[in-house]
């Protein structure tokens, strides 16, 4: 416990670390304040009361930070941004014109991030006609003077208040510390951390659930916790041998290292992706007016029965070997290697060293993306046999808030260490006492 916390007070002690820091907090300062301001023409109490239930929409609120239960400019969330990114990334492949884009460096990807926010645009006006014509639903004591203007108003704020989180989360990745767009998502799931604490023990101290079912709360709490950080961390090690090279007098390589292959390339991505994908035909199925239409699609989309839980784990697989073929590519890795001398045992260069690597990879994905698809899909399997009658608690305790916690979380650190370690400082993994190591020696 003593490191972790030196390496804490050490990046306090480095001017711009500690600047990036105070910028991140700051701004997720303002995105927590956002998620209270009430959209106008909207009862946000009267909302929260009357809405209640469960299943998608309190999953989806989840990711808001509870902006959604209450009807705040915030109420869309990040989802958009991200929903716009998934849709695109499926483009890149398919149009050569974007494909060209990704591939022309630094300005094509300005490019296609431009697009991305013009996509968000879109998809949150279409998403927030439909939530306008959600909470018509409600009578007047949730929205006073419902028609024409009050949909306009719901456009305006929902739009605007999501296009303020996209570009908090953009000046968080350039000036502060970590991704922005997860960390605002990990202070959504966060947010909910003492509503989601006061439930479980609510519902014990009236009977609802067992001391037994709430021990296992707890316990899934931790496995997933476990779990999640063996799956983000854990890697296969593939053997290359670099050649001795003869520089001047010395001789240099002719080392054996190893290349890391990660257990979960994507992180956290694929049920981020999935659960945005998911969240948008949920929504749409509150402004369809033909009832057999909405009974079907409601049926499909809501937590717990079956066809919504094959699509999230085929979405969560899905995006798993899609995020990782374009994250990883064997070619260009191999195409190294040879440059520099590498060879991988007993595998030879060039072609069949590429060959080689995607089929470990694959391998090592497949093991991955399950994995992943299991801690997603556990909430559900919770609400459904344990009978919890909250699925908010369940969607807390075990599953993909837990996981999008950790990853994040890990991430974030990781970037924290990368700067301690740069400036000969001890990080939060260093051996010893944790005392700062100055750039002479011990301090």
């Amino acid at each position: 416990m003593a490191e972790p916390l030196a390496a804490f007070k050490n990046a306090f002690k480095i001017p711009e670390l500690k600047g990036r820091i105070l910028f991140t907090l700051l701004m997720l300062a303002l995105y927590r304040l956002g998620c209270h301001v009430p959209t106008p023409g909207v009862n946000g109490g009267a909302l929260a009361e009357q809405m209640g239930g469960g299943g998608l929409l309190q999953f989806y609120d989840m990711f808001t930070g509870q902006a959604f239960s209450n009807a705040t400019i915030f109420a869309l969330g990040i989802m958009p941004y991200i929903t716009a990114s998934i849709i695109l990334s499926l483009m890149i492949p398919v149009v050569p014109q974007l494909e060209a884009l990704q591939k022309s460096g630094a300005e094509g990807q300005k490019k296609i991030t431009e697009y991305t926010r013009y996509g968000t645009i879109v998809l949150c006006v279409v998403q927030s006609v439909a939530i306008s014509f959600y909470l018509r639903q409600f009578g007047r004591d949730v929205v006073p003077n419902p028609g024409f203007f009050f949909t306009i108003m719901c456009v305006i704020s929902f739009t605007t208040g999501t296009a303020f989180i996209m570009w908090l989360g953009e000046q968080i990745s350039e000036f502060g510390i970590g991704n922005g767009i997860s960390l605002i998502i990990f202070t959504s799931i966060v947010s909910a951390l003492p509503g989601a604490t006061f439930s479980l023990i609510q519902m014990r101290s009236q009977g609802q659930i067992s001391m037994f079912v709430m021990l296992i709360l707890v316990a899934l709490m931790v496995a997933v916790v476990m779990g999640a950080i063996l799956i983000t961390t854990g890697h296969r090690r593939i053997p290359v041998q670099y050649p001795r090279q003869v520089r001047g007098r010395g001789v240099v390589g002719g080392q054996r290292t190893y290349l890391p292959l990660r257990v979960n390339q994507a992180g956290v991505i694929p049920i981020i992706f999935a659960s945005s994908l998911l969240m948008l035909p949920g929504a749409l199925t509150k402004a369809v007016t033909i009832d057999w239409l909405a009974n079907l699609l409601g049926y499909i989309f809501s937590p717990g029965n079956w066809p919504y839980v094959v699509i999230y784990a085929a979405l969560v697989i899905f995006f798993s070997f899609f995020y990782t073929a374009i994250t990883f590519n064997p070619v260009e890795l191999a195409d190294n290697m040879k440059k520099y001398g590498g060879v991988i045992v007993g595998v030879r260069p060039g072609k069949a060293t590429a060959e080689y690597l995607n089929h470990v990879m694959t391998r090592v994905t497949v093991t991955g993306a399950l994995a992943l698809s299991f801690i997603a899909l556990m909430p559900t399997f919770v609400y459904g046999f344990l009978n919890v009658p909250n699925y908010r608690v369940t969607a807390f305790f075990g599953g993909t808030s837990l996981l999008i916690l950790v990853g994040v979380a890990l991430d974030t650190i990781k970037q924290i260490e990368q700067h301690l370690t740069m400036r000969h400082y001890d990080g939060f993994s260093a051996s010893g006492s944790g005392r700062i190591r100055g750039r002479r020696g011990r301090s």
